[in-house]
């Protein structure tokens, strides 16, 4: 059972605590240091020298691919982000003194881990396979969304919108799937038709009319006494 000798100890101790807290916690705009509260360094630059006891902070600015974005205490800059071609990424905003780079995610990828408005890592967008088309095309941040071919269409996966099949006529090799149109057959050109009819139409009126002329020739005899009595010159010889 704790006395109330005990409470009291323990009241105060707690108490002690905090005050030793609050005594060494530092401002909001300082840092600690080997038990000293030093004034930060602002944006774009970092702690050269720490302050002392009669003189305040020196700061040195940021140079090369370095930054600090906030009030520091730091010893060094940070180092600025590269962005990687390999992790799918591309510069958006060029690193300063007071800001970090902004990657983005290359033509035809999106971001899969972003991180304080810039990209860390992205991959490439699916590609749609033969018998689906592109529902949906992929953004910076999205994939492509896929969908199949009703019956009667076609894509081979690079479509936004299927194709209906062919429509052959007469012809049909191949019945079309949902990835590959119809196969027809060639038709015969129009002009090499028309010169065909118009070659059996020319033997058929040729073959009538010599028909023509051999039956009406047929029907009128030839007569040796008519061709004397016109004189030697019809006569035979």
């Amino acid at each position: 059972m704790v006395s109330n000798l005990d409470h009291a100890f323990i009241i105060t101790s707690v108490l002690f605590l905090k005050i030793e807290l609050c005594i060494c916690a530092c401002a909001q705009a300082e840092y600690e240091t080997n038990g000293e509260c030093c004034p930060m360094c602002p944006s774009g630059s970092r702690v050269f020298r720490h302050c002392t006891e009669v003189i305040s902070t020196t700061c040195i600015q940021c140079f090369g691919s370095t930054y600090t974005d906030e009030p520091n205490g730091l010893p060094s800059c940070i180092s600025c982000t590269v962005c990687e071609v390999g992790q799918g990424l591309r510069v958006k905003t060029t690193c300063t003194q007071t800001s970090d780079t902004v990657c983005e995610p290359l033509e035809g990828f999106y971001c899969t881990d972003g991180y304080r408005g810039s990209c860390r890592y992205a991959v490439e967008h699916r590609k749609c396979s033969p018998g689906q088309y592109i529902k949906q095309k992929g953004t910076a941040l999205k994939d492509t969304e896929c969908a199949a071919c009703a019956d009667g269409t076609f894509s081979n996966g690079s479509l936004e919108m299927c194709k209906p099949h062919s429509k052959c006529g007469l012809i049909e090799i191949e019945k079309g799937t949902n990835s590959l149109d119809v196969e027809c057959g060639k038709n015969p050109p129009v002009a090499l038709i028309a010169g065909a009819v118009a070659g059996v139409l020319t033997t058929v009126l040729a073959v009538a009319g010599a028909l023509f002329f051999v039956i009406r020739c047929s029907r009128c005899p030839y007569r040796a006494d008519s061709a004397e009595k016109m004189g030697p010159s019809y006569k035979h010889t």
